[in-house]
């Protein structure tokens, strides 16, 4: 991308960009291009990062591993839903992902847990997460037993009307209370550690990502 592309793509981003300066907002698209390879957009294709080169940057860089949450935080940063994330969906994803503020990602995580989009994380949602999350230990026990318990204290603790569901008016109560709820069904954020890494080597020097 010549310089004065990256110059008028960085004001544009950055003016629509709640999070990041434009010192910023540049090394983030310079690190884009060297991920996705510096190609121009042609014939209509839209350039972007696949779902597999998504997952494997939230695995690499920010120590993911639930495969159901990873597919979730694609489809939260894949705005348009083509399949791909592009500059601009890469940009204010991780704007939010990074240094959101409470009131954005819990709108974020709500949405990642709640799996079909319909307004609500389900008892069955919660279990299939919960379960999926957790780490597998040899037991005599019916694993299944002890997450359906789990369900039920989670319920028990964040379903404020009592309907057998999770709102978003339950889980921002339940979280405004006690943040750490903020990822109860997985982790969908970066972990502070891993997040002050990623800004401290991007943000300075975005070739270094040349070969992740």
């Amino acid at each position: 991308m010549n310089r004065k592309k990256l110059q008028k793509l960085t004001d544009t981003l950055t003016k629509n960009c709640k999070h990041f300066n434009k010192f910023e907002v540049k090394c983030l698209i310079q690190l884009f291009y060297n991920l996705v390879g510096d190609v121009t957009e042609w014939q209509g294709v839209v350039i972007g990062l696949d779902r597999n080169a998504f997952r494997n940057i939230l695995h690499v860089t920010f120590g993911m591993t639930d495969d159901m949450i990873m597919d979730r935080v694609f489809r939260g940063f894949d705005k348009d839903n083509d399949g791909c994330v592009n500059v601009s969906e890469w940009i204010y994803g991780l704007s939010l992902f990074l240094r959101g503020t409470l009131e954005e990602k819990m709108k974020y995580c709500f949405e990642v847990f709640d799996l079909n989009g319909d307004g609500f994380i389900s008892k069955e949602e919660m279990f299939h997460m919960l379960k999926n999350s957790l780490l597998k230990q040899p037991s005599e026990e019916d694993p299944d037993e002890g997450i359906k318990d789990l369900v039920e204290i989670t319920l028990k603790k964040m379903d404020y009307d009592h309907d057998g569901k999770l709102s978003f008016s339950d889980y921002e109560r339940s979280v405004r209370e006690e943040t750490l709820l903020l990822e109860a069904f997985g982790p969908c954020l970066p972990d502070p550690k891993s997040q002050m890494e990623f800004e401290s080597q991007v943000f300075k020097d975005p070739n270094e990502f040349n070969d992740m």
